[in-house]
């Protein structure tokens, strides 16, 4: 069958479509949108310890290690910590470009127990802090991270928090650089805090 001229024009106008569309559609083509919209520069207001409000702006210059978690945590956030306790120590000299943040995702509890004693544990270069609910949902929120409290009787006082386990790093800048997943070794996380240096 011989195709006329229309129909060999309207048959190549087809397959020029679908090659258009299918290559709008490969990731390569939408890298560059994908890393700007993956940038964000988290932020919160909370207090300290000694009910001293502190905010993401005065720790700028620094880069941030930031974990969201609560005190009586039985795995996670005692091993994310000695992590970050852990990278402090071998930092040495470079410790003071690094500021870790422990943020509570159950600060009514936390406060009670002793937020800086918990922190203090583990190293006394984290800095705890524990918001309103409304300020950590804020937080929370800006960092894009997930946490509830769930209903458990064997644990104290009958409930614990689910959380988001990453490790979070902010640059100096304010601008947020990458999440460590939970088990990261300290070693890795080391060595990319060091790159940036």
């Amino acid at each position: 069958m011989r195709l006329r001229p229309l129909q060999i024009t309207l048959w190549i106008a087809a397959i020029l479509a679908t090659a258009v569309f299918a290559w709008s559609r490969w990731p390569a083509a939408n890298q560059v949108s994908s890393e700007a919209s993956m940038a964000f520069e988290p932020s919160f207001a909370l207090a300290d310890g000694e009910g001293n409000l502190r905010t993401s702006a005065e720790f700028r210059g620094k880069f941030l290690l930031v974990f969201f978690g609560f005190t009586n945590c039985p795995d996670v956030c005692p091993t994310t910590l000695s992590d970050v306790a852990q990278v402090m120590d071998d930092l040495g000299a470079d410790a003071g470009k690094v500021q870790p943040l422990f943020i509570s995702v159950d600060p009514e509890r936390d406060r009670e127990l002793g937020l800086n004693d918990f922190t203090a544990a583990f190293h006394p270069a984290i800095i705890g802090l524990a918001g309103t609910d409304a300020e950590t949902r804020a937080a929370a929120q800006s960092f894009k991270i997930f946490f509830e409290r769930e209903a458990d009787p064997t644990a104290p006082d009958g409930y614990t928090m689910s959380h988001s386990p990453g490790l979070f790093l902010v640059g100096p800048d304010g601008a947020w650089l990458r999440q460590f997943s939970y088990g990261t070794a300290a070693a890795e996380i080391l060595s990319d805090l060091q790159s940036r240096f």
